[in-house]
């Protein structure tokens, strides 16, 4: 018997063509939040791997950390208090497009610094009012519920959506082309317990949607936030809704504030 959770993620699905061309960089030109190439935008194509450091400015203690470092209390106070996980997106500045990603992991004695990737955001930066077509990421605390991607489950303890409608459109730059192998939905305007390629949009259509976590493809995204591949699929693997997952995300500035 199919439940209703089913229903609704096998709706998402067919609905992916919509998703994947009028997500949040859409249009003519574009693709959605994470992967087309914006009109003239150069796109390198080496991904960027882990790296052994912290954060972007890094600290001396990886473990039993009393706070996420480099977050002061505006978004601090914005982490449920029953997150035991959080994705860390440190981004280099309010108009670049260079990030790092720490995944950070809280325990009886504080928060455990577990992994971090060199990663990239939207290719104009960050905003604190994020809209459709702007190409920079929104700033936030935005929980992390659900997953999906071209390739099969990984072992992902979020559900996971595996659906060849994740393929980005053949009309994108080729080193696009995987960029949705594995994908985790981030919560900004989306309804979460559906799959990433729902295209419900609460806040409407102008504020933008389908942003994710997803593979590098070494350059600027359209919102979206893009890791390696050996990223993700730690990611989907780490990240446990029994622990309430979330991002927090933004540049310097913004996180410190």
């Amino acid at each position: 018997m199919r439940t209703a959770g089913g229903a609704i993620r096998m709706a998402a699905v067919a609905a992916a063509g919509l998703v994947l061309l009028t997500g949040c960089g859409g249009g003519a030109g574009g693709g959605r939040d994470g992967g087309g190439k914006d009109g003239g935008g150069k796109d390198d194509g080496a991904a960027k791997g882990e790296r052994p450091g912290g954060p972007a400015r890094g600290g001396s203690s990886t473990t039993h950390l009393k706070n996420i470092p480099e977050v002061g209390t505006a978004l601090r106070s914005r982490i449920p208090a029953a997150s035991r996980q959080v994705v860390a997106v440190y981004g280099a500045g309010v108009n670049s497009a260079d990030a790092t990603v720490v995944l950070y992991d809280k325990g009886a004695n504080g928060w455990d610094r577990k992994a971090s990737w060199d990663a990239h955001n939207g290719r104009r930066g960050w905003t604190v009012n994020h809209h459709e077509g702007d190409k920079r990421s929104p700033v936030g605390v935005f929980p992390l519920t659900d997953a999906g991607g071209v390739l099969p489950d990984p072992g992902a303890k979020l559900p996971y959506t595996h659906s060849s409608a994740f393929t980005p459109p053949s009309y994108w730059s080729k080193n696009t082309r995987h960029d949705f192998d594995y994908v985790v939905a981030i919560n900004y305007n989306r309804v979460k317990g559906t799959s990433p390629l729902d295209p419900t949009r609460p806040e409407g259509q102008s504020k933008g949607g389908g942003v994710w976590l997803h593979l590098d493809h070494g350059s600027g995204t359209s919102a979206c936030v893009s890791v390696p591949k050996s990223g993700m699929r730690a990611l989907l693997r780490a990240l446990d809704p029994a622990r309430h997952p979330v991002t927090v995300m933004g540049d310097k500035a913004h996180l410190a504030a």
